[in-house]
């Protein structure tokens, strides 16, 4: 038994990680197009944004259903406490995703088209900005009493580090829905993906020396984790992949190609989903609540992971069968020449 209350919280924190990873991947670049319409010029543009979504959009936000459904499961502690601490971004970030998916059913079935434009932009935009305060406030920490329950006050999230992230956070965004676009475009269209793609890429790479810098300065927890030994050497390594994978992906967009930005984005994502995972780990709640601590019974860890167990391949399959159904350019009368 002391076995598996040792080796279940961590299976489930992986799994955990997976989620959010798919999620940010995937429906990452759902709220990047959606921020990138907001700069669109014309209506035509702005449909072909749209429907390189339409295929997709509901399937990318289901990891986050799963993400969470998980963590009420597996570590009802750290659900409980974290709803508390993050309630208004948490609320903010709904708030995005009911105009986010309003404004793209009702776009389709409206003749002024541009009240439900901006709306779909606004939302995404606003998805994204509540996602990037609650990370940018869980890296920094909750304050919880003894038993783990939250005794912060409620506006504890917004600090200027949590805005760093938050903002960083839309730009990696709008990096992955450009080399998107321009994986899924052609003309114009994807000429002007092309350059936002390399704005961004230069954005992010500025938020992300920021936060990496600023990080070790403010938080004494993280300080102690990122120079303990042997995690300094990873972490030394970190950042240099990080700059070589950005230097990849400009190259990448400067030599025109189509797949490879992309590819290389994601990269960075997983790169950068790494080095969280160590700072954080063993920690759900960092620096104040362990996956031990907060850890359901293992019984139900257990019959958890036989569910998760059935259903992560039929995700897995489903949005793979889907990517390559729907694997095709989109185009206009104009912008697919």
């Amino acid at each position: 038994m002391e076995t598996l209350q040792y080796f279940l919280p961590q299976v489930w924190f992986v799994i955990l990680a997976l989620f959010l990873f798919l999620y940010v991947m995937l429906d990452g670049f759902d709220l990047g197009v959606g921020i990138l319409s907001l700069t669109s010029s014309d209506e035509e543009r702005r449909g072909i944004l749209m429907t390189s979504l339409s295929n997709i959009l509901d399937a990318n936000e289901t990891w986050l259903v799963l993400m969470a459904g998980g963590l009420f499961g597996a570590f009802p502690l750290a659900y409980g406490t974290i709803l508390n601490a993050l309630y208004i971004p948490i609320l903010v970030m709904i708030f995005g995703f009911i105009f986010r998916g309003v404004a793209f059913e009702f776009r389709e079935l409206s003749r002024r088209k541009l009240f439900w434009n901006l709306a779909f932009g606004a939302g995404s935009f606003t998805a994204a900005l509540g996602q990037g305060f609650a990370l940018g406030a869980v890296l920094q920490g909750v304050n919880v009493d003894k038993k783990g329950h939250f005794i912060g006050s409620t506006w504890d999230w917004l600090s200027l580090p949590s805005i760093l992230v938050a903002l960083t956070l839309i730009q990696g965004y709008v990096l992955i829905g450009s080399t998107y676009l321009v994986w899924k475009t052609t003309g114009e269209l994807q000429e002007t993906h092309y350059k936002t793609a390399k704005l961004a890429a230069w954005t992010t790479l500025i938020g992300a020396i920021l936060i990496t810098i600023t990080t070790p300065i403010i938080y004494e927890g993280a300080r102690m984790r990122l120079f303990q030994k042997p995690l300094v050497y990873i972490f030394a390594v970190i950042p240099v992949l990080g700059i070589w994978l950005i230097w990849q992906l400009l190259q990448s967009l400067n030599r025109k190609e189509e797949r490879a930005p992309f590819v290389w984005t994601i990269l960075l994502f997983v790169l950068t989903f790494l080095g969280l995972g160590l700072i954080v780990f063993p920690y759900i709640i960092p620096r104040q609540i362990t996956i031990y601590e907060a850890a359901a019974d293992p019984s139900s860890l257990v019959i958890m992971i036989i569910f998760i167990g059935f259903l992560i391949p039929v995700m897995l399959f489903y949005n793979l069968y889907q990517y390559i159904v729907f694997r095709g350019k989109v185009t206009g009368d104009e912008y697919g020449e």
